[in-house]
């Protein structure tokens, strides 16, 4: 191992101890991000049932190896001697801890899209842990309560927002990843997870759907959606369309506002052919394509 990489893999280590004396629970990453040790049940031919989440005792199992103990945490990177980062696990105790990705990769205001959903659902996010990525992006570290589960999602919120939570992890900052090394913003690395603003835990946890759903009227909240989307400016209008209509779909408006969505998007500049797409789009992300 060239001594470079063997330097990574102490400093991943010992950023990892840290965090767990925190309370974070963590694992070894490699330098794609993904955990470092492969499963052991790799080889072992299908079987049926639920996938072993560690019951086997060994090492392996992605997210569920995540740990605080500091005997435990230095017996995963000896085991993934070519670690250069750690991950931190999500969902679990004392913080419930919920990982807000503002992506800069997909050509998106990820940060604008944040601050238009605070505006429209009245929050504010506190001062918390913010992680720099080297890509330019951010991760807002937030804390869950204890009794409820927030799923991972990838742009249900808007575009180029990801969330990560119980099952998922974070990127521990002091990580070296192929495209850079992950920071922490300067003055919030003392800071603890703050809890999550109420109306924003709305929004990260998706109703319980109903096996019959009763037939639901655009109403107020449909007329809602299109002011929001009437009120989109240039370089917002799709991202103001995709949420909307994702909103829509979600709480069994979508075919009803599929057209008003779509006229109200024209009316802000977006071609038809575009705005529809961008409906469909909303339409395969929650689950009701062909619906």
């Amino acid at each position: 191992m060239a001594t470079t990489d063997r330097q990574a893999t102490a400093l991943a280590l010992a950023h990892a101890l840290s965090a767990a004396e925190r309370g974070l629970a963590v694992i070894p990453l490699s330098r794609t991000k993904l955990p470092a040790l492969r499963s052991p049940h790799r080889d072992e031919p299908a079987r049926g049932g639920p996938p072993c989440h560690g019951a086997c005792g060994r090492p392996g199992h992605g997210v569920y190896d995540a740990t605080t103990d500091p005997g435990r945490v230095r017996a995963l990177f000896a085991a993934a001697p070519w670690a250069t980062g750690y991950g931190i696990a999500c969902g679990l105790p004392p913080y419930h801890l919920i990982g807000v990705d503002l992506d800069t990769k997909s050509g998106t205001d990820s940060a604008a899209a944040l601050r238009e959903l605070a505006l429209r659902h009245l929050f504010t996010i506190p001062e918390t842990v913010v992680v720099l990525t080297p890509s330019g992006g951010r991760h807002l570290w937030l804390s869950g309560p204890p009794d409820t589960v927030v799923p991972n999602s990838a742009g249900r919120l808007a575009p180029g927002i990801d969330i990560r939570g119980a099952g998922g992890y974070l990127v521990g900052p002091g990580s070296r990843t192929e495209h850079g090394v992950y920071t922490v913003a300067p003055g919030t690395a003392q800071l603890p997870p703050a809890p999550c603003p109420p109306a924003l835990l709305r929004l990260l946890v998706p109703p319980p759907r109903s096996s019959h759903p009763a037939p639901t009227a655009p109403g107020d909240q449909g007329h809602g959606l299109i002011h929001f989307v009437l009120c989109a400016h240039e370089g917002q209008r799709n991202t103001r369309l995709f949420w909307a209509a994702c909103r829509a779909y979600e709480n069994g408006l979508g075919p009803a506002l599929a057209d008003a969505l779509t006229e109200a998007a024209r009316t802000t500049g977006l071609a038809e052919r575009e705005a529809r797409a961008t409906i469909a789009s909303a339409a395969r992300m929650t689950g009701h394509q062909g619906r």
